[in-house]
């Protein structure tokens, strides 16, 4: 990628405000630092500086947001196994708000002009396109980064359409896994909590929530799933949908962070949680055992998958790759059932 002094040339500023700009520092007005960022992106993705000519021991490590405790936890376990590798991690939040914030393909900018050697995407921009089930998304600028021979993983981002190392968790069993424990229970109107419905992470939930209930005759049709946004207030708008109308005596949350919103929303309207409204969620986070009551969730293994994408990076930056042929690479971890205290039989009829 072009250094310093050719993006300073094009967007007529200095090396030193370049630099404030790609460190997210003080000092850059608004005006200056999009016209860097436009700049930016009208160069080629070619990683051509600083990691190209020497081992940085640098890595990039791209989340989605830090809000959600799951991703932190995911940062951690990817710091802390790349730095037993001898990596230094630069860890960017894709989805932040407000006026300075970047998204992904900004940050994978910035993170190739410091002379990062490969990166680590957690659940990347391309798996919330909208497209139906079973067709991949348009790989957009990942095809040109991969063109331009930039080393990545996902991480819970599979993409059949891109030769990309994935590392990722059967989000579908996941699905299936908790509507089997609620079933079990004699639950026979579970309703589903989903995220938008372009995330595809929770479309192959309800897939696996859909396809258990099916198993047994149960009504798992578009009434019993309310899409909201990520989060515990988007989990409270969902809930309070399929209360308000099809009554559920259970529901599945695509995470556990708006699973703590569903048990927000079942304490307004003076419901007991499990008694009358059972809830799974999603992730395992550490405040799942701390709800009250306590959360019944599906836990995805957080540091086997996180030393499985820094391993299958480090592979690739390896100059030595002949110990192992690099190609298609995809690992899929089972999620746990933990269940706690808010799963039980649903209340007599």
């Amino acid at each position: 990628m072009s250094g310093l002094s050719e993006i300073a040339r094009a967007a007529g500023v200095s090396m030193s405000t370049v630099s404030r700009v790609l460190n997210r520092r003080a000092g850059v007005n608004e005006e200056t630092r999009q016209r860097v960022l436009a700049v930016l992106a009208e160069m080629p993705y070619t990683p051509r500086g600083l990691g190209a000519l020497q081992r940085t021991g640098v890595i990039g490590l791209l989340v989605p947001e830090l809000s959600n405790p799951v991703f932190p936890a995911f940062a951690e376990a990817l710091e802390v196994r790349a730095a037993r590798l001898g990596y230094s991690s630069l860890l960017c939040n894709t989805r932040a708000t407000g006026s300075a914030a970047m998204g992904e393909e900004e940050y994978v900018r910035m993170l190739l002009a410091r002379g990062v050697e490969g990166m680590v995407f957690v659940s990347p921009e391309i798996t919330n396109v909208e497209v139906p089930l079973g067709q991949a998304p348009r790989p957009n600028y990942y095809a040109k980064l991969l063109a331009d021979g930039v080393h990545m993983v996902f991480l819970n981002g599979a993409t059949p359409s891109l030769d990309v190392p994935d590392v990722t968790v059967d989000e579908q069993h996941a699905g299936y896994a908790a509507a089997r424990h609620l079933v079990e229970l004699g639950h026979r109107r579970i309703g589903f909590v989903s995220g938008p419905a372009r995330s595809l992470p929770s479309r192959l939930k309800r897939a696996g929530w859909s396809a258990a209930l099916e198993e047994e005759g149960l009504p798992a049709d578009a009434d019993f799933v309310a899409h909201a946004p990520f989060g515990p207030e988007g989990g409270a708008a969902a809930v309070a949908t399929l209360l308000d109308t099809v009554r559920p005596t259970a529901v599945i949350c695509s995470s556990d962070h708006m699973a703590i919103g569903v048990l927000r929303e079942a304490y307004k309207r003076g419901l007991s949680v499990p008694r009358d409204l059972s809830v799974v969620g999603f992730d395992d986070i550490p405040l799942a055992s701390y709800c009250s009551p306590s959360l019944t969730t599906l836990a995805q293994p957080i540091e086997e998958m996180a030393v499985a994408a820094v391993d299958e990076l480090a592979h690739r930056l390896d100059p030595d790759r002949r110990r192992r042929p690099v190609g298609n690479y995809t690992r899929v971890f089972r999620p746990k059932l933990v269940v706690r205290e808010s799963s039980a039989p649903p209340p007599p009829a």
